[in-house]
């Protein structure tokens, strides 16, 4: 495609580009200019070059490339579906997308059996239709996208904080605060580059939480947060004194339920359908374990109250 520019408006051409071309996300304008498939006058500018009036610029978009994932009867949980997105309430102990030690048995597997007609390119050839994850060990809603247009509304809607995600922990210890926000900004750790931390030159982690219940020795919240940080909940967390129970990277010591990855379910959220605008609330209910280790709970609980 081509687009001329009329007047001069002193404006970065990913950012123009992005005004003329609604089809195009900014990040996917950035990574067509890096690739070189964005041309200014037959030549290739950053991403800030700013436009004159004149300009010819140039837009090739490569086909997505078909993902070369082998479909899996793998049973899923569907919560929604229709011809744009998939709903689908994780299990825990199943990674999202294939990659190096997972190159099957994951999620995208799965959805590729589901969805034949196929997912958005958009992830790329492994991480097809994927908007956004969940880890390995968490459960709950996971939004996946079949079509390239819906997953670049629903990845803006992310972006712009307007996703509402609500999450169930079950975490060590008593926790003091019936409400409270975390504001600590996270980033790779520095000791071991397969955790986060959290870190002054880290990016913005917020995290809002609420007491649901206290039990002895352990605390039920509802965590809510704005920002969607790599392990997020899990180091905030872990960084005020409270791991997430079963967490075998950022809590130290056994729980004596002999819970192995933490307790921790993506139980609802609320969202505008990408295509048709609907408001969208939706929810999974907690797994099994997890409703197990909450009667034990209770079950302790009533005995020492006895």
């Amino acid at each position: 495609m081509e687009i001329k520019v009329e007047n001069s408006e002193n404006v970065r051409l990913d950012a123009y580009i992005a005004s003329k071309q609604s089809d195009l996300s900014r990040s996917n304008i950035q990574k067509l200019i890096d690739s070189g498939d964005i041309l200014v006058n037959n030549s290739i500018k950053k991403m800030s070059y700013k436009v004159q009036e004149g300009d010819v610029i140039h837009i090739n978009v490569p086909e997505a490339r078909e993902a070369n994932i082998k479909p899996e009867n793998i049973p899923i949980d569907i919560i929604y579906q229709d011809n744009d997105i998939i709903v689908v309430n994780k299990p825990k102990g199943l990674v999202v997308h294939p990659a190096d030690g997972n190159p099957d048995g994951t999620l995208v597997n799965a959805i590729m059996a589901i969805c034949k007609d196929g997912l958005s390119g958009i992830g790329g050839e492994l991480r097809p239709g994927i908007v956004h994850r969940l880890d390995k060990d968490t459960s709950g809603l996971l939004i996946v996208a079949k079509n390239d247009k819906a997953h670049r509304l629903m990845s803006e809607q992310i972006k712009n904080r307007e996703v509402r995600k609500i999450y169930i922990a079950l975490v060590k210890g008593v926790v003091a605060e019936n409400e409270a926000t975390i504001d600590m900004p996270i980033g790779r750790s520095t000791k071991d580059r397969k955790k986060m931390a959290v870190r002054k030159d880290g990016k913005e982690a917020v995290t809002h939480f609420k007491v649901l219940k206290r039990y002895p020795s352990y605390t039920l919240l509802e965590v809510k947060i704005d920002t969607g940080r790599t392990h997020q909940i899990r180091v905030h967390m872990a960084e005020i004194g409270h791991p997430v129970v079963g967490d075998m990277v950022y809590s130290s010591g056994k729980n004596e339920f002999g819970v192995e990855g933490q307790m921790l379910h993506a139980k609802s959220l609320d969202f505008k359908h990408p295509i048709t605008g609907e408001q969208m609330h939706l929810e999974a209910p907690l797994p099994k374990y997890f409703e197990d280790v909450l009667d034990k709970l209770s079950s302790i609980e009533e005995i020492r109250t006895s």
